[in-house]
């Protein structure tokens, strides 16, 4: 198994959800389909149909959580090194063109949320940042063009 590097917000993220789920999407689905089933001929019963769906859909999610659970590897950002851009910290670009400074954490897929300052070490954006230092020229070539920063600082 492959263990997946996750900050301790991310687990924590993870792990109330899926109580969540266990403790209250779970069991109200399962009420739900109780109340469907009461109302007789199942082979045409909307409700039941949609509550079996949504217990499908409920426990993949549950094993899904689990397994991503169980092979995460929590990184406290605090402890790591800040010579070079690793998992967990947050690095500050200055657009060399633009002189404009945008400044993100990177963090598991699980965690990314662009609208939060948050973005993948897997994605090309995280790829091309991780391993750089300070001074450091990153090129990225997006769908709008290309782009060349430099690592400003690392947080």
């Amino acid at each position: 198994m492959k263990q997946v590097p996750i900050t301790r917000k991310g687990f924590e993220t993870l792990k109330k959800e899926l109580s969540h789920l266990r403790k209250v999407e779970r069991p109200g689905n399962i009420k739900a389909i109780e109340e469907a089933r009461a109302h007789g001929d199942l082979s045409e019963n909307a409700e039941f149909s949609a509550a079996k769906e949504r217990q499908s859909f409920l426990d993949a999610r549950i094993n899904e959580l689990e397994y991503k659970l169980g092979n995460a590897e929590v990184i406290d950002p605090d402890t790591l090194t800040r010579d070079k851009a690793v998992f967990g910290c947050t690095v500050v670009l200055e657009n060399i063109d633009t002189g404009d400074e945008v400044s993100y954490q990177l963090v598991g897929p699980d965690e990314s949320n662009i609208k939060e300052g948050r973005i993948s070490f897997d994605s090309p954006l995280g790829k091309a940042i991780v391993g750089k230092k300070l001074g450091d020229e990153i090129v990225i070539n997006a769908p709008g063009g290309r782009r060349n920063y430099e690592l400003v600082d690392i947080l």
